[in-house]
């Protein structure tokens, strides 16, 4: 599933091509693409048309299209496979298009939905009164966010008493950080990712917050992490984060810093990539 880096990359693009545009006519190819809109498809298409979208916007992994005279928003679900692609209306349409939406204005593109495995969609909801759609009010900011309170989050690392790495994926405690980027940070900061929250000290938590902000923006500069086909940017291109990995998907290889052969272990239906020397698995009291 796309992280932070990967999601803004498609919120910027959109930002370039879609925004201030009014919608003329929205299609609905296949009714699993908008099953969160509870009153249908139809439904879905007819408010759409004659709205103009606003300034696309986006907290942690999720991204909305404001409606600029309404206090509504289209929330977009990625999923696994799902790609918004502005597209001329001449090209041919991609095999697994799901939703169409065209414009008003005669530019002459259009704003496609494209989900090979039908996991993501495109819902209408209201707004709350900071903007976001109220279906994800709960969502913590994000560490990229100018308002992200880290003497916060800390104080709520401490309370959780969890591990560090569950923490980082916990949505209300901090948005956006997913599998990849959540190794990548505890590999720069040396900690191993069953390290109790507890134990964390305000210089312990500024430290990885600072990895995780540095590893997001360096994945942002160049477009996202691309492991396949499945995750594009709104024209179609793959991001290349993936060639500047430290920890994420190097099983086996030398740890870039001291060496040692790189691990994987079974974690949470996913996978942990760590250095057993750099960062060092935590005793268990007896």
């Amino acid at each position: 599933m796309p992280e932070l880096p990967e999601v803004e990359v498609v919120r910027r693009g959109l930002e370039r091509w879609v925004a201030h545009r009014a919608v003329a006519e929205a299609e609905v190819l296949h009714p699993r693409a908008v099953r969160r809109h509870l009153a249908g498809a139809d439904d879905f298409a007819h408010r759409l048309k004659g709205h103009r979208i606003g300034v696309p916007s986006r907290r942690g992994k999720y991204l909305w299209l404001p409606l600029e005279d309404t206090d509504q928003s289209v929330l977009a679900h990625l999923g696994m496979s799902g790609q918004l692609l502005v597209q001329p209306h001449e090209s041919p349409d991609e095999k697994h298009l799901r939703i169409r939406v065209r414009f008003a204005d005669g530019l002459g593109t259009e704003l496609r939905f494209v989900d090979q495995r039908t996991f993501g969609g495109l819902s209408l909801h209201d707004n709350t009164e900071d903007g976001l759609p109220d279906v994800i009010a709960h969502i913590a900011r994000d560490p990229l966010d100018p308002l992200f309170d880290d003497e916060a989050f800390h104080q709520a690392l401490r309370r959780k008493r969890t591990t560090i790495k569950r923490a980082l994926l916990d949505q209300s405690l901090i948005s956006g950080v997913g599998n990849i980027y959540a190794d990548e940070a505890l590999w720069r900061s040396r900690v191993h990712y069953e390290r109790p929250t507890a134990g964390f000290t305000r210089p312990r938590t500024a430290e990885l917050l600072g990895h995780v902000r540095d590893v997001m923006n360096a994945a942002l500069a160049v477009g996202g992490t691309s492991f396949d086909s499945l995750y594009v940017n709104v024209n179609g291109e793959s991001g290349y984060f993936d060639r500047s990995l430290d920890a994420y998907g190097r099983e086996g290889l030398p740890c870039k810093r001291c060496g040692t052969p790189m691990r994987r272990r079974p974690w949470m239906n996913r996978s942990s990539y760590f250095c057993p020397k750099c960062q060092r698995a935590p005793r268990v009291s007896s």
